[in-house]
Formats: structure tokens, C-alpha cells, sequence
């Protein structure tokens, strides 16, 4: 990145906004080398000559040929960007297609150039409408909307561009299942170069709809294409949100739509230049108390309580979901002897602000005197090992209870799991490992008031090594053939790509080392599977969970420290290798065809070696 006098400026606003060590981590995010350069590897994808006349040809083969109306507001564009976005639109290989532009340029400079396009490519597709007077981004594009014939509406900002196939394939995803009522692509951002050429950088490679990370974000934004219906069931775009309208629009459109489609290929170009949001997100802060108040209203509708700050990255948000009622929680810990992590573990849920929860230990074998001495003092009374009932409890500092049940037979986490839950008397699970140390006080309320949600199923937090870098951050599917967690060793204070690391998402799976579940889903899903005796339980259960409806939410609010499978041992021996290469054979086995289609919350341009977000290979 060239260093100008400009962006120097911009460092030094950066810096006071962020303080220096948050400023820090954001630079160390931004200057991370790219593994694979993102500029050649467009260049490689994207669609040539070739493959456009192909879609030329391909397009009338389409079943479902709707028309497309692309709507543009525009306001003294320069010409040069007018031009370019005009020929981004007529270059489309998908023919079926109205250009709306509704022009509020106080002068007739924009017409000109419109009319003498219109002329030289003898295009009638283009419909233009000049407008009395500016009245704002929304209402501009509102007045576009009223030229707007087609039975799909796409939207696009004067000055950016869409790439040539970006109609046809929207129309293809639109073929794949007619329910889809709200399409978008992924994106990334041009600069001009210094020969005028077109430079492509920052790729915005997005998951599938994910609620929890459009609550947080707006990743959505471009190129989105909604149907009429649902334009006509929210009512186009509302001026007192000018400056995050898109955002709202979107919240409202995806509340609607029957189902939320996306392309996960580049078809939307945004230009950066330094007036524009994009290159200097501090030139708008007004847009983002609109996108908080957006959130806000968004909940309203659908009827869930949370209160939304604003995060100190631009455009980032935080929900924290009010817990309703005071309902019992049962937190599930196995053990084999270590009494010193159990203590320390113990300890950490202790200092929770929550205090309506039970505190179940799965004795688990345990040989050491000390280990058997530290449940004599959790529960101020002898431990005597009970075969399927309660070996002894007690009562914790905070007057919660404590129970330790016995498991007689050999290590099997999930089995383990499901018979300390057939003693559990709270509503809600949660699997803790005995290794973990929690530093969020109010972990309980953070991971409850996103369960008590009722499309979650799962909520999973993120975990540190003591080294203060990070173990889990979420789990995605067919990383190394099976899963993997992502960003490990990323330091603590960093955000990772598209700050993902410290933004709540959804995700396929979460690690069950720290994840609360609702008991009655727990059981509806009928626990883990006893065949998957250590690894992949936990990916199997959000997987189970997410097949019964539910969504998996990764929480970055809830943060401990992992010291990693200590109770366990290592993988070390023939039986343990062999057992090994069952569960992963069983995970292939079972869930086969999500292993081919994706992981539909990671998207298919990363790479599958990679926990980090890079891109995949592209020779």
C-alpha cells in the first residue's frame, strides 16, 4: 500500500478514534500479506469472452427469464464513473434487463451524457427521470423505483460497477429454487490505476444468509437483487434511515423474503475514491447511528429484546439479547483426576454474575487421592462412588448446587455428556470442559439470551490458548476433509478477515469445550452419539441440530481460556489412531453430502487448507 500525505491523515484520525492499541490490531489486520494475491486470482476467475457468449447463449435456455430492473440515483456523478457504470450495465451477457436512473444533479450535465449513451449505443432499455430537487439517497432511489417495470429489482450506486455476468448468474441462482425472494453476491472494491486500468482489491467473500452476522453487520450490500412482492410488502426505502438505507431496506427485505439466495462469486465492483465510505468510513458517522437505529427497529419487528451498541469499527454492531425470566442451568463438567484444573474451572464459573445454575461433575475414573479430596470439599461431605445415582453434593460459594455423578465405564465424551444431562434439572445445557477457565463474568447471560432466541439451537464461545491467542473462533466444515477450528493462534486482540474473529455469526458447529444448548432440543436431537467417543461429537450435535432447524451462534462476547484436552491424553497409541480414522469414516459417512456442497456459512472461495479465511489456490 503506497503511503500519500492523504492516507497519513486519515492514520492519524484512525488513531485517536481507536486508541493505539486497538489501532494497532486493525493495522496488523489490515497489512496481513495476502497468501494468494487477490488481483491475479480475479483475473484468473473471472468470466472471460468465452464464457460471456456462452451465458449469452446459455440465457435463453432459462426456464424463468424474469425482467431485471436495476435501479441507479444519481447525483453530479463525474462522467467518467457515469460512463463506466453505464457501460457495466449494457455489457450484461443476461439480456433481460431496465436501467432505472433517477437524477438529482441540480444541473443537466448527467442527462447529457445519459441521452448521448442511449444515442450511440441505440439502447432502449434505459430509462431516465430527472427529479425537481435532491431529496436524499432513499427518496432518490424511491423515485427510481417508480420507473421500475421488472419483476426483480437490483440495485446499483452511481459510481460502482457491476461485472458483466453479474444478471446472468443472479437469473441462474433465481433458476435453482423459485422460493428465493432475496438474491446477493459477494463483492470487492477498484481503484484506478495508474494507465486508467481497473484495480481490484479487497475481496468481500460472504457466507450464506446469516442473521446473526447481518445483526452485526451489514455484510449483505452488494449487488442485491429483491423481487417485487417483497419491495412491495416493506415499502421501498425510508429517508430517516439516509446513510445506512440500504441497511434497513435489507433487514426488512430478508424478514419478508421466503428464502435469502446468494451468488457466491464477485459481481459487484466498489469504487474507492476518498469521498466515498468505502475508502474513509469516518466521512459518514451519521450512517452509522442510522444502522444502529436500524437494528433496533429490526428487533422490534420481530420481536426480540436486545440492546445495540455501536463497536469501534465502523459499521459494526453488537447485540446483547435481555434473558427472560430466571431459568436454571446446568453446567456439565467430565473428569478424570486433575484436581487442580477442576478447581481452577470451578473457581471461574464462581465469580458468574448468573446465579440460578447447578454444577454437575461426571467423575470419570479418577485415581488420585487429591482428585476425590477436592469433591470431598465441593460437597463438605465423603465421596462414596455411586453406580448410576449421585456419589455426593454440595453447595458452591454462591449457594448453587454441586453434584458429582459416577461413570464406571471407559472414556466416551458423548456418553459421558448424556448421562450427566439425565441428571440435570435446568432448561439449559452447558457442555464445559474441565480445562476451561472463564474470563466473562456474565458468560451465562450472554450465551442465554441467544438461546432463549427461538430459532437458536446453539450457542458456542471463543477460547483462548494461555499464550492469549486464539483456540476456537467457530468451526467450519471440510476444513482438512472434515472441520477445523478457525483462526488459531490469531493474538487475542485482533479481529482476523473481515473482523469474523470478534463479530457474532453463525457458523455449522461450534466446540462443545464451552457450548450451551437448550435441554429440551438436547433431547429432541437425542444427545450426543455414543458412537463418536472423543472427536467430532461436538460437530456432529450443531450439525444434528442445525438439520432440525436451528441456527449455531458463535459469541465472541464469551471468552475463556482452553488449556486443551488435558483430562483425555494424547492421541498416542494404535487403538487411539484407529479410533481416530472410525469417527472421521463416520462423519464422511453421515454427512456426505453437505461435506460436498459446502459448508453453507463459509464461503466456497477460501480455502479448504486454511483456517484463516485465505483464498483457495487458484493454478
Amino acid at each position: 500500500m503506497k503511503i500519500t500525505p492523504y492516507r497519513i491523515m486519515k492514520g492519524f484520525k484512525y488513531l485517536k478514534h481507536y486508541g493505539p492499541k486497538a489501532f494497532w490490531a486493525r493495522l496488523c489486520d489490515r497489512m496481513e500479506p495476502e497468501e494468494v494475491p487477490y488481483e491475479p486470482w480475479y483475473e484468473y476467475y473471472k468470466a472471460g469472452t468465452e464464457e460471456l457468449q456462452k451465458q449469452r447463449k446459455q440465457e435463453r435456455k432459462f426456464s424463468y427469464r424474469p425482467l431485471i430492473s436495476i435501479v441507479v440515483p444519481t447525483y453530479q456523478t463525474p462522467e467518467k464513473y457515469l460512463i463506466e457504470m453505464l457501460e457495466s450495465v449494457h455489457k450484461q451477457s443476461y439480456s433481460n434487463w431496465q436501467l432505472c436512473i433517477a437524477d438529482a444533479s441540480p444541473s443537466d450535465e448527467v442527462r447529457k451524457i445519459v441521452e448521448q449513451f442511449i444515442g450511440e449505443q441505440q439502447e432502449n432499455r434505459i430509462k431516465y427521470r430527472h427529479l425537481d430537487k435532491n431529496l436524499g439517497i432513499a427518496e432518490n432511489t424511491n423515485e427510481g423505483l417508480k420507473d421500475a417495470e421488472g419483476e426483480w429489482i437490483g440495485l446499483l450506486d452511481h459510481d460502482d460497477l457491476l461485472a458483466p455476468e453479474a444478471l446472468f448468474e443472479m437469473v441462474s441462482k433465481m433458476n435453482q429454487d423459485l422460493e428465493f425472494e432475496v438474491i446477493y453476491s459477494d463483492e470487492d472494491k477498484i481503484t484506478e490505476g495508474k494507465k486508467g486500468e481497473w484495480v481490484h482489491s479487497q475481496p468481500h467473500f460472504k457466507p450464506d444468509f446469516s442473521i446473526d452476522l447481518l445483526r452485526s453487520n451489514n455484510y449483505i450490500t452488494h449487488f442485491l437483487c429483491v423481487k417485487r412482492n417483497v419491495l412491495e410488502q416493506v415499502g421501498g426505502f425510508r429517508k430517516e434511515f439516509d446513510g445506512a438505507q440500504d441497511y434497513d431496506f435489507i433487514l426488512r427485505c430478508t424478514e419478508k423474503a421466503k428464502k435469502v439466495g446468494h451468488v457466491a462469486k464477485i459481481l459487484y465492483h466498489w469504487r474507492v475514491h476518498r469521498s466515498s465510505t468505502s475508502d474513509n468510513p469516518m466521512s459518514k458517522k451519521y450512517a452509522y447511528d442510522a444502522g444502529q437505529r436500524a437494528i433496533e427497529e429490526h428487533l422490534e419487528r420481530v420481536g426480540q429484546i436486545g440492546t445495540v451498541t455501536q463497536r469501534k469499527f465502523f459499521g459494526f454492531y453488537r447485540v446483547k439479547y435481555k434473558v427472560h425470566g430466571n431459568p436454571l442451568v446446568t453446567i456439565l463438567i467430565p473428569n478424570k483426576d486433575q484436581a487442580k484444573t477442576l478447581k481452577r474451572c470451578i473457581e471461574s464459573i464462581e465469580k458468574s454474575t448468573y446465579n440460578n445454575y447447578e454444577v454437575i461433575i461426571v467423575e470419570n475414573n479418577s485415581e488420585e487421592d487429591e482428585t476425590f479430596q477436592y469433591y470431598e470439599t465441593l460437597c463438605g461431605a465423603k465421596y462414596q462412588k455411586v453406580s448410576g445415582g449421585i456419589s455426593c453434593q454440595g453447595t458452591l460459594a454462591g449457594g448453587q448446587k454441586v453434584k458429582i455423578v459416577t461413570w464406571e465405564q471407559g472414556f466416551n465424551y458423548s456418553a459421558i455428556n448424556n448421562y450427566g444431562a439425565s441428571f440435570a434439572a435446568g432448561e439449559y445445557l452447558i457442555l464445559l470442559n474441565n480445562d476451561i477457565e472463564l474470563i466473562t463474568r456474565d458468560w451465562i447471560e450472554e450465551m442465554l439470551g441467544n438461546c432463549q432466541r427461538p430459532e437458536v439451537g446453539i450457542v458456542g464461545a471463543r477460547l483462548y490458548y494461555p499464550d492469549n491467542t486464539i483456540q476456537h473462533a467457530g468451526i467450519v466444515l471440510g476444513i482438512d476433509g472434515i472441520a477445523a477450528n478457525m483462526f488459531p493462534g490469531l493474538k487475542r486482540e485482533r479481529e482476523g478477515y473481515m473482523h469474523r474473529a470478534a463479530t457474532q455469526l453463525n457458523y455449522s458447529a461450534v466446540t462443545a469445550a464451552c457450548m450451551m444448548i437448550e435441554k429440551r432440543i438436547f433431547d429432541e436431537v437425542e444427545g450426543l452419539d455414543e458412537v463418536l467417543t472423543v472427536a467430532f461429537n461436538d460437530l456432529d450435535l450443531c450439525l444434528r441440530v442445525g438439520q432440525a432447524g436451528y441456527l449455531v451462534v458463535y459469541n465472541p462476547w464469551v471468552e475463556a481460556y482452553h488449556y486443551e484436552s488435558k483430562s483425555r491424553g494424547k492421541e498416542d497409541t494404535k487403538e487411539k489412531v484407529r479410533r481416530f480414522g472410525d469417527e472421521i469414516e463416520f462423519i464422511r459417512t453421515r454427512w456426505i453430502s453437505l461435506l460436498k456442497e459446502g459448508d453453507p456459512y463459509y464461503n466456497k472461495n477460501f480455502s479448504l487448507k486454511k483456517c484463516n479465511y485465505a483464498l483457495k489456490p487458484y493454478k
